[in-house]
């Protein structure tokens, strides 16, 4: 394999080149986690891996609790395979848990305070009850407990780091949530070897090539923990160096072919970059500022031959999906056809018209 193949065998892993699932739920479970504070793009980066899929599909698996949207790693909001969520909440969130616990000092919230909100909202979701997250600040500022400033949030997030809550279905257009013991009550238990040696083994599987230092990233795994979660996945995995760098594969990776000009519309913080610590296989440094704001927000990209080749942006109106490109370089008449392909595609998928700009 050559540097110039890792595009090409990450689009084939991530099941985005072709897939093979039928259901959602495959999906999440093949790629370990898809990263989802952008809920609506998380919709789409698991439509896209999924055959034939409409955005009421993916609500579906929600609301039949095949996913669960919770905070699994890294502080930030995911979607995982039900039967994934307690086991890898307990390997990786203890960490994230110490850095919460400093920040609730800095908002003067006492562990008192999370110990009461705590009984108050497991007290009203208990039943099978799902509540909003208004609902839930409502509880709390009845019983005297601020969550002004972000302090609701923060002791949502402590909650569901805890294992107590996750997000339920949606209400409307406002998510809730629930219990997770209730909402996924027979969860997968695995030690913490077993744990870490899945974690390796999905990851190396769905996002390969990769590098140790990217599956620290992705994780938030300490570089000690990532190297035994390696050294006890190695059944399942080979390494290749190439320009001096170590990647990790799984150890029967079929090559993979790409049609150079497909496009793909990618969502914000889609697999395909987020989850990489080193993008440059994918993205030429260059035009790394063109993807996020600088706070920390991703834009949606545009991918042909494996490159991110520009961004591009979704508008509503008038019953019609307008959406923008714009391109690091000029498009050709053949490219400019294949993002108007998956600007459709992605139109079939929300069910509504498509105009290209």
């Amino acid at each position: 394999m050559k540097i110039s193949d890792i595009p090409k065998q990450r689009l084939h892993n991530q099941h985005l080149a072709i897939t093979k699932f039928k259901k959602p739920g495959d999906v999440v479970a093949w790629l370990g986690a898809v990263q989802a504070q952008d809920f609506p793009g998380s919709l789409w980066a698991i439509g896209l891996r999924t055959q034939n899929a409409l955005e009421a599909d993916i609500h579906k698996a929600i609301a039949e609790r095949s996913i669960v949207r919770t905070w699994p790693m890294r502080g930030t909001l995911h979607f995982v395979a039900a039967t994934d969520a307690h086991w890898m909440l307990k390997l990786l969130a203890s960490r994230v848990i110490a850095g919460i616990k400093r920040r609730s000092q800095q908002m003067e919230l006492t562990e008192a305070d999370i110990i009461r909100s705590e009984k108050i909202l497991v007290r009203a979701l208990e039943g099978g009850n799902q509540l909003t997250r208004g609902a839930m600040y409502k509880l709390l500022e009845n019983a005297g407990i601020s969550t002004t400033n972000s302090r609701g949030l923060h002791i949502l997030g402590r909650l569901a780091h805890e294992r107590l809550i996750c997000f339920g279905a949606r209400e409307g257009k406002q998510p809730t949530f629930v219990l997770l013991d209730e909402w996924v009550p027979a969860p997968k238990h695995l030690e913490r070897d077993e744990a870490l040696a899945e974690l390796a083994r999905r990851y190396f599987t769905s996002h390969a090539p990769a590098t140790l230092q990217d599956f620290v990233w992705w994780s938030g795994l300490t570089m000690t923990d990532a190297r035994t979660a390696i050294d006890l996945a190695k059944a399942f995995l080979v390494q290749e160096n190439l320009a001096d760098v170590t990647y990790w594969m799984p150890s029967s990776m079929p090559s993979a072919k790409l049609e150079k000009s497909i496009a793909f519309l990618l969502p914000p913080f889609d697999e395909y970059t987020v989850a990489y610590k080193d993008r440059s296989a994918v993205l030429d440094p260059m035009y790394a500022n063109f993807l996020h704001n600088g706070n920390g927000i991703f834009s949606p990209i545009i991918v042909i031959n494996g490159q991110v080749v520009g961004i591009w942006k979704r508008t509503v109106k008038k019953e019609k999906l307008i959406i923008q490109s714009t391109p690091f370089t000029k498009f050709s008449k053949a490219q400019t056809r294949s993002i108007r392909d998956a600007a459709n595609r992605y139109g079939e998928f929300i069910k509504m018209p498509v105009v290209v700009d």
